[in-house]
């Protein structure tokens, strides 16, 4: 049977054209000498050169850092042998994104590089400076041996340029900038949210590589496939333009100047293996300008005379500027050479223009020796002020200030709910272009803040006192906090006839004083030696709020006293003050806003920022409820670092949210405004209003402070129990003396229930967020606290005051309205088991 089959099985193969053994012999034979001319092939073009074979006539070459070619379709650095093993800082930002993905300037990514030569390759690898030794010290063998320098690319070497004063290396670098290298591409996070599988080598490529004399600059295109683009779903991938710059780091590291909390500074930290200590510490350091005093001028340093720097702080304005807002860019960048002059510096911070196409073709915003405040023609109402700095000492290298088109529209809205009750200039849509010059030289002197280092300080504002704000005298000379580092945006305490008081912060005490701890130079010191120094000068003003520093809280505000956009040391007080000018202006805002043949757009918007101005007063207040002040100290000042809110406040606090919140805010509801800008949703605004104060106090965080404070303080403490009865007692008000229950009432009364049945199965918070210093949130175990007890209770003395309110009630409404109220509750406190 077997024999009779082979034949036909055989017939079947040839017919099939699949060749014989002798056949097969002859195929394999043709097929290894085709892949020995594709390895002769290959091998020859992986040969290095002659510098003239590569680097033809025809190339179009770019001089700077490294010599930059283009020959046909390929992309030549030439690298100056000098610059191998020099140290350079890569930074990755997006420069153009897909819609959806954030806004083009953000950083995605920093890396110090080395380039390295090998006999046939060019290695470029990572070096890290997260953990350190001193050279001399044995521990040094050991920090290096466990911090071995990945290779992020590695790089054939096409040709030797033979020049006996500047030799250098030639090689392609293509592949690094079109192939899916990671730590120069898209970010993780984004990746996953939008479920990129791979990158599509063929829609991606270089847009420009260009070379200066201390940088350079490359933009590639990558595109992703993508599960779950942002936008344009129906083509399943992303396209991005990501800008890598690549920064010579100096040969001679600036001399660092060590981080200390109770000043604020933007810092990098190292772990040191080498300090006299038995455990590994961590060390910050500032990230600062180098501004050094001259050799000729050190002796009248010493007398205090001013001096100006060997090479000061220079920004351009972008030639994009419109020309009428460039004197107030300006105004607001040498704004600062005051606190420098507090730093023993002169001229230390100058605003220039930018040289014209004709007196400096080669002049660009992209050159690292060149910081720019960058205009860019876009609808986003925002500006932001990134530095590039060194991360082996903290120099800043260099900075752009990304300013958009619209961030006037942001201004126009601020000024005008913050102070038009008592400004003319701030009524209308469109401002003079002095006041809006003004503003613009506000934000302008925010942002050169942050490039100077400095992050916001959200505890200056609280060192005024509330009723000082309104007056002219001490405004005109104090401004409006201590520092144009906080959100202290407009002065909206002020109020009708109190005269021409300040609208808004200047240069403050507090910036002075953090410029001249982090700038003035302190000779004949090591680093080390010069912390004493700088505690000293931390201690004389210590206990004083102008020159107190309260972070940025993200999350869970603990801090009451170090808050975005407030006012003064009274939430109330300036509260209050706040709500009276809102209710002036509410009645004109269909006047103050109107102009001939517009539509009601403006209307709208402005109505929806007296809504949020007015939400930002409510979260002020509540937010001192289980609230913690914070104040940075050390061993050598007295008194604590954290102490609860006095009782009393928290409880003025609360009564304060029950009359201006939880009792309907009437002046809100305009009828004439609304039968011109919605069909719908003022009951709905006010609901939302409402809950986010309601659920803000009824937050874990809040709640478990307010049983740790009453464990610890008894009865002088804001207990839970307390807080939970008064809180209860204004919300449902009606129940005492059967009164109508109106709409909006009735909303915030289901919306209670609701945050109430939240509160008996609500997840434990087990962990601290891992950035502490900004991103706040109290640790506790919901099922083995008193918060599900408490809210127990409440729920059930809820019920019985409803059950014996409901025959005092007449209004059918607000009777429905409180038998669902008691279905509500039983069902909470007596769900039925699912099957």
């Amino acid at each position: 049977m077997a024999n009779k089959i082979l034949p036909l099985f055989l017939l079947a193969i040839f017919a099939l054209g699949i060749p014989s053994n002798a056949d097969a012999q002859i195929f394999k034979k043709k097929k290894d000498n085709t892949e020995q001319t594709e390895e002769k092939t290959s091998s020859k073009k992986d040969k290095i050169q002659p510098y003239s074979k590569v680097v033809t006539k025809d190339a179009i070459t770019d001089n700077g850092l490294f010599n930059v070619h283009v020959v046909e379709d390929k992309h030549l650095y030439e690298i100056p042998d000098s610059l191998f093993n020099r140290e350079m800082l890569m930074v990755s930002r997006i420069s153009k994104t897909a819609s959806g993905i954030g806004f083009g300037g953000g950083k995605i990514n920093t890396h110090v590089l080395r380039w390295e030569k090998k006999p046939k390759k060019v290695l470029l690898r990572v070096v890290s400076y997260n953990v350190v030794a001193d050279d001399s010290l044995p521990v040094h063998e050991a920090v290096v041996n466990s911090n071995f320098e990945p290779v992020l690319y590695a790089f054939d070497i096409k040709a030797f340029k033979k020049d006996s004063l500047n030799p250098a290396t030639v090689i392609n670098v293509d592949q690094l900038f079109i192939k899916d290298v990671k730590a120069i591409g898209l970010p993780e996070f984004y990746r996953k949210r939008y479920k990129v599988s791979k990158l599509d080598e063929s829609r991606s490529y270089i847009e420009s590589l260009k070379s200066y004399p201390l940088n350079l600059e490359a933009r590639h295109v990558k595109t992703y496939s993508a599960a779950n683009p942002p936008s344009n779903v129906s083509l399943g991938s992303i396209s991005i333009e990501i800008n890598n710059s690549m920064i010579l780091l100096p040969k001679t590291p600036m001399k660092r100047r060590y981080f200390d909390k109770r000043v604020g500074w933007f810092s990098r930290g190292q772990t040191d293996y080498g300090l006299d200590a038995q455990e590994s510490t961590i060390i910050k350091f500032l990230d600062r300008w180098r501004l050094e005093v001259k050799e000729k001028d050190i002796e009248k340093f010493k007398r205090g005379e001013l001096v100006e720097p060997k090479k000061p702080i220079v920004y351009y304005v972008d030639r994009a500027t419109p020309k009428k807002w460039v004197p107030y860019i300006k105004q607001g960048i040498e704004d600062w050479q005051v606190a420098f002059e507090n730093a023993g510096f002169k001229n230390a911070i100058l605003a220039k223009d930018p040289p014209s196409k004709e007196e400096d073709p080669e002049w660009s915003p992209e050159d690292v020796r060149y910081s720019v405040v960058r205009y860019l023609a876009s609808p986003i109402p925002n500006a932001y002020g990134p530095h590039v700095s060194d991360p082996r000492s903290g120099e800043i290298l260099e900075s752009d200030i990304n300013w958009y088109h619209n961030v006037m529209s942001l201004l126009r809205n601020w000024f005008f709910v913050q102070t038009a009750a008592i400004n003319d200039d701030a009524r209308g849509l469109t401002f003079k272009d002095e006041v809006m010059g003004r503003l613009i030289r506000f934000v302008s002197s925010h942002e050169v803040g942050h490039t100077l280092g400095l992050p916001h300080n959200m505890g200056s504002s609280v060192a005024y006192p509330v009723d000082s704000l309104r007056s002219e005298s001490f405004t005109k000379t104090y401004g409006t906090a201590p520092s144009i580092m906080d959100y202290a945006r407009f002065n909206y305490v002020a109020q009708p006839g109190d005269g021409d008081v300040a609208l808004m912060p200047n240069i403050g005490f507090y910036d002075k004083y953090a410029i001249k701890w982090g700038y003035r130079p302190i000779l004949n010191k090591t680093d080390k030696e010069e912390k004493k120094i700088l505690d000293g000068w931390i201690l004389e003003h210590a206990g004083d709020p102008l020159y107190r520093f309260g972070s940025q809280q993200i999350g869970d505000v603990v801090d009451p006293s170090s808050q975005t956009e407030d006012l003064g040391d009274n939430a109330i007080k300036a509260g209050k003050y706040g709500i009276e000018n809102l209710k002036r202006i509410v009645p004109n805002l269909i006047k103050w806003t109107e102009e001939e043949g517009k539509d009601y757009d403006d209307l709208e918007k402005l109505y929806g920022q007296v809504v949020g101005q007015f939400n930002r007063y409510m979260g002020h207040v509540s937010n001192n409820i289980g609230g913690v002040y914070e104040y940075y100290k050390t061993y050598d000042q007295e008194g604590k670092v954290y102490s609860p809110v006095p009782k009393e406040h928290q409880k003025n606090c609360m009564q304060f949210l029950q009359q201006e919140l939880f009792r309907t805010p009437e002046w809100l509801l305009d009828d004439e405004l609304f039968g011109r800008v919605e069909y719908s949703g003022s009951v709905e605004r006010v609901r939302a209003l409402q809950v986010r104060s309601l659920n803000n106090v009824l937050s874990l965080g809040r709640m478990a402070r307010l049983i740790e404070q009453e464990t610890q303080l008894g009865v002088d403490a804001y207990s839970l129990n307390s807080m939970m009865k008064d809180m209860s007692k204004g919300l449902w008000s009606e129940l005492r003396n059967g009164h109508k229950i109106d709409t909006y009432r009735r909303n915030l009364q289901k919306a209670h229930i609701d945050r109430l049945e939240f509160l008996m199965t609500a997840e434990s918070k087990t962990k601290k967020p891992a950035n502490g210093g900004y991103r706040k949130a109290t640790v506790i175990n919901t099922s083995q606290s008193d918060i599900r007890s408490v809210a127990r209770a409440e729920l059930n003395g809820l019920k019985r005051n409803i059950v014996n309110a409901i025959p005092r009630t007449s209004d059918n409404m607000s009777k429905y309205h409180l038998q669902d109220v008691i279905e509500r509750i039983d069902q909470i406190l007596n769900p039925v088991p699912s099957r």
